[in-house]
């Protein structure tokens, strides 16, 4: 896990470090530069494979050049085979693996990889960069390219410069979504290259093009009995957890009150050779604490568990490091507790595992248990849902009519998935939609609404949302966070399983919890999940409420672009006055405020 940084425009090395300086914490234990034919390579570094400054980067082999974030990790056995074909090794790690193995296969070595990975090789005999990001977008790529001049980076903050502008198109989606989706970015001329895509830049004629290596395919549903995918499930997930232990540094696993977690870590002390570390927080508020139940899959699996509890005070210590290291607006509030979990990890460990990726692929969110609602109100006559929805609800059901009308005035389970994940009440006082037809494929790759919704959840939230939180959360304090769930081969797995052997009758993750028992009695994981979630909509009457105020003033929201100045208002005036709860708008627009005021933009 570190920082990447190449470019071709004629900065001077004090200017490259600097950059590289302003995220330095995404790899403190070392900051190497090099400049070759006009192009000069950064990189940050936070050691967990092979600490000697021999697998320090820049790293080169023959005519190539690397800068690399991330983790391979099947390198050992992409090693062994280039043995096999001649090539020798000076390191132990996977940088020089994944170097030498580009030198043999090209780009076809993105076929073999498993694992995180953001990273571009500098040809200096054809004279072109050759970049790539993982299928899941687990690490971050940003780059700007014009006029054949370009610059690449793991994160936005070095790209800015003084005469950047805001994309008031990626303003109006993150109004809705509550972030960014590639491959736009915040700033105007600077873009994230999507998952599962490489870019060659053509230094000779001046060209990019950037090219899809992998993708979700067309669902097929295959002809296996349940006891067979369950085992076969079993097997790779222990697979995945095995291959994402191999550290340098000290290691541990994220241990909430989750059937997630509790599975990995459960995986994790089995086939680890010794004990492992286990880290939970916990809140004051018993409504949103998971620690108790934490600490019974702990005692069970016998970890050496870290236990801390979380207050106010102590998640709201952290919105600071929250705008300094999230480069842009992001509006998931369980980025706090996020930071605050890998800040006490930090003290024990450097790498940890995580459950992150279930509930994507198990259908183990609220959403399902939504949508099945929804397919009930679907067979009503969409003319009839119409006529109700122009009552005037707000007699009935409150502040919430206008997500009540939208609800009816979905037309399908599709429309409903999108809603989802989008929101039911925009604040965009012009509605903005272009931006979706990036992520409408999930409308042809299955038939089935719940897998249609998984599929939306993968493409849309699991990269510009859950991953974007577990990475900058991670980086700021120095952890590495390896999820297994998000190792592709179940990702492809679970799509090809039908949806009844992972949600049923209403019972989430059918599969996995069925798994889970085999290492913790039934009884103790089924409890109701809380998720990382915080009482955010008291916080902001109670802790912030100043502040919010102070922020969200007229000058401010008069500046936001597209934004129905009139609605906030009405909503801000709500939350303060009465009981409805508006804390998901007031969020994303204090955190934009906060972020302007970072970026001086």
């Amino acid at each position: 896990m570190c920082g990447i940084y190449i470019t071709n425009i004629s900065f001077s090395e004090e200017e490259v470090k600097a950059k590289l300086k302003s995220i330095e914490f995404r790899g403190p234990d070392n900051l190497g530069f090099e400049k070759l034919d006009g192009i000069s390579f950064g990189h940050l570094r936070l050691s967990i494979i092979d600490l000697d400054s021999r697998s320090d980067q820049p790293f080169s082999y023959k005519h190539l050049k690397i800068v690399f974030n991330g983790e391979i990790y099947n390198f050992k056995d992409i090693r062994n085979e280039l043995i096999e074909k001649g090539y020798s090794f000076s390191t132990s790690s996977d940088t020089e693996v994944l170097l030498k193995g580009y030198d043999f296969w090209g780009k076809e070595v993105l076929d073999k990889l498993n694992g995180m990975f953001a990273f571009s090789i500098y040809d200096s005999i054809s004279n072109k960069i050759f970049s790539a990001r993982d299928r899941l977008g687990v690490k971050p790529f940003y780059y700007s390219w014009k006029d054949s001049r370009f610059e690449i980076c793991s994160q936005l903050r070095p790209l800015i410069t003084k005469n950047s502008k805001v994309s008031e198109e990626a303003i109006s989606i993150y109004l809705d979504c509550g972030y960014v989706p590639s491959p736009y970015s915040i700033i105007e001329g600077i873009y994230k290259l999507p998952p599962g895509n490489y870019m060659e830049i053509d230094l000779v004629n001046g060209t990019k093009t950037i090219t899809e290596f992998w993708n979700l395919k067309p669902v097929e549903y295959r002809d296996i009995s349940y006891e067979q995918a369950k085992e076969e499930l079993h097997k790779l997930l222990v697979d995945a957890v095995k291959i994402r232990l191999e550290s340098d540094v000290p290691l541990g696993t994220f241990l909430s009150g989750g059937i997630d977690s509790a599975l990995v870590s459960s995986i994790a002390a089995k086939v680890s050779q010794s004990k492992i570390n286990t880290f939970t927080i916990g809140f004051e508020d018993p409504k949103y604490d998971e620690s108790k139940v934490a600490k019974q899959f702990a005692e069970i699996i016998g970890s050496n568990h870290i236990e801390t509890i979380c207050g106010p005070n102590d998640a709201l210590e952290m919105l600071p490091e929250l705008i300094k290291v999230y480069d842009e607006p992001f509006a998931d509030s369980s980025a706090l507790p996020s930071l605050l979990l890998n800040k006490v990890t930090k003290k024990y460990a450097t790498v940890a595992l995580s459950g992150d990726g279930g509930d994507e692929s198990f259908l183990g969110y609220t959403n399902y248990d939504l949508l099945k609602k929804f397919k009930k109100i679907e067979k009503i006559p969409f003319f009839i849902r119409k006529i109700f929805a122009i009552i005037p609800l707000h007699f009935f059901v409150g502040g919430k009519s206008e997500t009540i009308k939208s609800i009816l005035t979905t037309q399908n389970a599709e429309e409903f998935g999108w809603k989802i994940f989008t929101g039911f009440d925009t604040l965009q006082k012009k509605k903005i939609e272009q931006w979706e037809r990036n992520y409408s494929s999930f409308k042809i790759l299955a038939s089935d609404s719940y897998q249609q919704m998984a599929d939306l959840n993968i493409k849309l939230w699991l990269e510009n949302d859950s991953n974007v939180k577990v990475d900058r959360a991670s980086m700021a304090s120095q952890v590495e966070v390896r999820s297994p769930f998000l190792d592709y081969r179940i990702i492809e797995l679970a799509r090809s399983l039908p949806v009844d052997f992972r949600y049923k009758d209403g019972v989430k993750k059918k599969m996995v919890r069925d798994i889970l028992k085999e290492y913790i009695p039934e009884e103790v994981f089924n409890q109701p999940k809380r998720g990382f979630a915080v009482p955010l909509g008291s916080w902001i009457r109670e802790n912030l409420k100043e502040e919010v105020l102070s922020e969200l003033n007229d000058e401010f929201l008069k500046c936001v672009p597209n934004l129905d100045v009139l609605k906030f208002k009405k909503q801000l005036k709500a939350h303060f006055d009465s009981n409805l709860d508006y804390s998901n708008s007031i969020w994303k627009l204090f955190l934009l405020a906060k972020w302007y005021k970072e970026f001086k933009i």
